[in-house]
């Protein structure tokens, strides 16, 4: 089966630059948002989650320090991987960076082959959804090419849909996804489904994955927000899906 394309969001204000790279990204298999200052970064980042951020240093109105210190202060972006760029090469100015939450440090002037090859270091340190062919958490093992789910040994038996919902989550564990988001991801963004379908589905993963009641759930309801992949210890009670 072939991988999901990993979503970059490319953030930079020189034009050139930003078109090289998209281009050069786009060819390597990526899907490519961007943005041009920092403002609208941290609305891109609501709107699309991507799966890792380029972000420059120098940018008009709020720097990418700032960008990446607000994205790292919110829980719902904190997880999202973060590659900076700058100009700026001394050790002082890198440290200040990473400081800041990015999980890497390009200096300008760069190739794009390096870019992508940092990307695909990060992916797998921080997300081996994208480069692997089985994903785990906690005790539930998913093989993509056979599309096997088992948690703790025992066999998962799921619907294509639930097979795609678990997937998404397991790519992005911890992250908080609102229905919307999800309807985009799973069904397609060209598909018309009721808001409370993704409720129906997510009752029935939960119901596949707890097969046991003495088993942590692994889908957790946050209220107003939506839902993410993350334990819940048995017994804890769990906020109603309607209440999404």
């Amino acid at each position: 089966m072939e991988k999901q394309k990993a979503t970059v969001l490319l953030v930079e204000d020189e034009e050139a630059i930003m078109t090289l790279l998209r281009y050069n990204l786009e060819k390597e298999g990526f899907k490519v948002h961007s943005a041009m200052d920092g403002e609208e970064a941290l609305t891109q980042v609501k709107e699309y989650k991507p799966d890792i951020i380029v972000l420059d240093w120098m940018l008009p109105s709020m720097s990418g320090v700032d960008v990446c210190k607000s994205l790292r202060r919110n829980a719902e972006t904190k997880n999202i991987p973060i590659i900076m760029l700058s100009a700026r090469g001394e050790e002082d100015d890198r440290i200040q960076g990473l400081d800041s939450g990015a999980d890497d440090y390009l200096t300008k002037p760069f190739s794009p082959s390096e870019l992508v090859a940092r990307i695909r270091a990060v992916f797998r340190r921080i997300r081996p959804a994208f480069t692997e062919s089985s994903l785990s958490f906690e005790q539930v093992v998913m093989d993509l090419n056979t599309h096997r789910v088992t948690r703790g040994g025992n066999e998962i038996h799921l619907g294509p849909t639930e097979f795609r919902l678990l997937r998404y989550f397991m790519e992005h564990p911890g992250r908080v996804f609102s229905r919307e988001q999800l309807l985009d991801a799973v069904w397609g963004q060209d598909i018309f489904v009721e808001l409370r379908t993704v409720d129906v589905h997510i009752r029935r993963l939960r119901k596949a994955l707890n097969y046991d009641d003495k088993q942590n759930d692994l889908v957790r309801t946050v209220r107003a927000a939506g839902y993410a992949l993350e334990i819940v210890p048995a017994g804890q009670a769990q906020e109603e899906d309607s209440a999404v």
